[in-house]
């Protein structure tokens, strides 16, 4: 997977106008450390496999402080893109190898599946996991071995969620090293071993502490701060010459998404999220498959996703408020970690009394209620302000890639797993554990608070800033007439998912794609058309009025709801929520960023918990009111009825100054 991954690398900084030979110029600090850690791992386990007694009997030791070498290293090389997540997966396999004395652990259902036996494991370097799914298997460290069973040809193998960030990480970094330009702030950086940086890297990382807006990490690719020495050469030298065009490769390393995964700051963040979204829809299919299988009631498992929407409704301007108040960067790894901790007890909460999931779940969305307000306000922080529109199609993306392969991948692993669904949920608690590693190695700038009167006392307070947040909200037109009439989006959003398995098996004819696979069809389709429309907004969208994106989204949508709605050709349905997947991100990101561009740092919690309580509100009421007509209606033509709300919707924003022209 490594070689793959390394392959990937190579051939995606290539394609984006780079050349092998930037490796050399690599901004790397402490390398003896690297090549250190790398030799005494492949030595240890070279003269194990050799039958040195002394060295087998060290292992714990060698094999620990080669991981230590390489974690420490890759951890002061963590402003190089990649390199944080490298060490996330090199730390976590050597979490895993340390927990069984030197070897790392083997989940053999998993080995199995792949067609291994037993004897095509090392003795020397592998330990088999119990196949129990208890405590026994948790204190081994389970959830970091080798559990993933990859069954691609040449490619089959059984690795650790380890070994994915690992890959995932040189792959990173290898793109950013080769795409890097001549003319990128730490090109021609000679530094495997650091001697020193070059004058005009030394001057911008200077910059960090004068009068720079945001700090410029070394080899992020968001180019020299102002009044660095670099920023003053370059414009000498447009003065001095006329600016040639610029090459394909320039375009390229140029492209706002290219820009953004060449970030080290804004990939480590955006993975993080990402990572843990692939978790979360493991284990929602492992719960709504966990409680079916217990209870045998629909209705009971009906609530249990009811008890994770409640929480978006009651509470979420609370938690923004709370989350303007405190520092943001930690509350998200707090919400990682304390998600984390709960998820990992659901499967036994389940055994003991089914009741009692439903307040656990109840809490787990009550902790992303924080986590959500304080990553949207982080946002604005580490890009820069033309980029705020394709990082947001970015995270959308992400969000999108995460429903598109994660709940495919999610249902063949529940398969896999069989009654031993324990499984899925550490795996998604572990994901957290991660995101909160990454984030806590990222340099984030304080957020700007602006003063203001306040109330004694902490609830005054509190209260006073809710209110706060209210009063912006409703004085900034553009923003509170924006939320209105998503609320009405809202409503053809919230009916189709609460309807979309009945239309499927009430409403279509099922002669070309039968049910229940139509309505799977359809979910990746809507899927399919958020990630498209993430893309295109993220690259397009900053050159368009924002406004004018809000009003198209909004009335092709609806057109497309209704189309839904109303055919009964499995095939004309899957295009339509292809359509609709596209438009709903159309209004979405520069809805998003509108927010972002216009709303006050220190009030960007409370205002983003503000609008998404109301927004949320219509959509669950939408599900509630669907959910009962459908007994007595078509509920193919309630979706056609909402999506006719979307289009008068879209007209009313076309009518509206505030809207139209934001």
């Amino acid at each position: 997977m490594l070689f793959v991954a390394i392959v990937l690398g190579v051939v995606f900084g290539l394609l984006a106008g780079g050349r092998i030979a930037n490796l050399l110029s690599a901004q790397l600090r402490f390398g003896a450390l690297i090549i250190g850690g790398l030799v005494l791992r492949v030595a240890t386990q070279w003269l194990i496999d050799q039958g040195v007694d002394l060295v087998d009997q060290l292992r714990l030791l060698l094999f620990t402080a080669s991981f230590v070498l390489l974690v420490v290293a890759l951890w002061l090389n963590r402003s190089q893109p990649g390199l944080l997540v490298a060490m996330v997966g090199i730390g976590a396999n050597g979490v895993a190898v340390f927990l069984n004395g030197g070897y790392m652990p083997v989940y053999m259902p998993a080995a199995e599946l792949v067609g291994f036996t037993e004897a095509d494991l090392s003795p020397t370097f592998h330990v088999l996991l119990p196949e129990e799914l208890g405590l026994e298997f948790l204190l081994a460290g389970g959830p970091l071995g080798d559990i993933i069973p990859i069954v691609i040809p040449f490619l089959t193998n059984v690795i650790s969620i380890g070994d994915v960030l690992l890959a995932a990480g040189v792959a990173w970094f290898l793109f950013s090293a080769i795409a890097r330009g001549s003319s990128d702030p730490d090109a021609g950086v000679v530094s495997l071993w650091n001697a020193k940086p070059r004058a005009e890297t030394a001057a911008i990382l200077a910059g960090r502490r004068t009068g720079i807006d945001r700090p410029v990490v070394g080899g992020s690719g968001m180019g020299p701060g102002l009044g660095s020495t670099a920023a003053s050469s370059t414009v000498g030298a447009i003065a001095g010459e006329a600016a040639a065009a610029p090459t394909w490769g320039e375009r390229v390393r140029s492209h706002p998404y290219v820009r953004l995964a060449r970030d080290a700051r804004f990939s480590a963040f955006w993975l993080a999220g990402t990572i843990s979204l692939f978790g979360d829809r493991l284990h929602q299919i492992a719960l709504g498959v966990m409680v079916l299988a217990v209870t045998g009631s629909a209705m009971q498992t009906g609530l249990v996703f009811l008890a994770a929407t409640l929480p978006n409704l009651l509470l979420g301007p609370i938690a923004g408020t709370f989350v303007d108040r405190w520092n943001q960067k930690h509350v998200m790894i707090v919400s990682d970690l304390i998600r984390a901790g709960l998820v990992i007890t659901l499967p036994f909460v389940v055994e003991v009394n089914i009741w009692l999931v439903y307040p656990l779940v109840f809490l787990i969305t009550t902790i992303s209620l924080f986590f959500r307000p304080a990553k949207a306000a982080i946002v604005p922080r580490i890009v820069r302000r033309e980029d705020l529109t394709p990082a947001n199609g970015a995270i959308w993306t992400g969000e999108t890639m995460a429903d598109i392969a994660g709940y495919p991948l999610a249902g063949v692993f529940v398969a896999f797993l069989g009654t031993n669904l324990a499984l899925a949920f550490w795996v998604d608690a572990l994901t957290y554990v991660v995101s909160a590693v990454l984030l806590a190695g990222l340099l984030i700038p304080p957020a700007a608070r602006e003063a203001g009167p306040r109330v004694s006392g902490a609830i005054g307070a509190f209260i006073e800033e809710l209110r706060e947040g209210w009063h912006f909200l409703r004085g900034e037109i553009a923003l509170f007439q924006n939320t209105i009439v998503s609320v009405v989006a809202q409503l053809s959003i919230g009916a189709t998912l609460a309807l979309m398995v009945v239309y499927a098996e009430r409403s279509l004819s099922g002669e070309i794609i039968p049910y229940p696979e139509s309505y799977a069809a359809i979910e990746a389709a809507i899927g399919v058309g958020n990630l498209v429309g993430g893309f295109v907004v993220g690259a397009i969208g900053a050159r368009l009025r924002k406004g004018w994106l809000v009003v198209t989204g909004f009335a092709v949508m609806g057109l497309a709801t209704i189309v839904l709605g109303l055919t009964s050709n499995e095939l004309l349905a899957i295009a339509a929520a292809v359509i609709i997947g596209i438009f709903n991100l159309v209004y979405v990101i520069p809805s998003q960023t509108l927010f972002a561009e216009r709303t006050p740092e220190g009030m960007m919690g409370r205002v983003v918990a503000i609008r998404s309580s109301i927004v949320m509100g219509s959509l669950t009421g939408a599900m509630a009111v669907s959910s009962g007509l459908a007994d007595h209606v078509d509920a193919g033509q309630i979706i056609a009825a909402t999506g006719v709300l979307t289009v008068i919707a879209a007209v009313i924003a076309a009518l509206l100054p505030a809207v139209r022209d934001a």
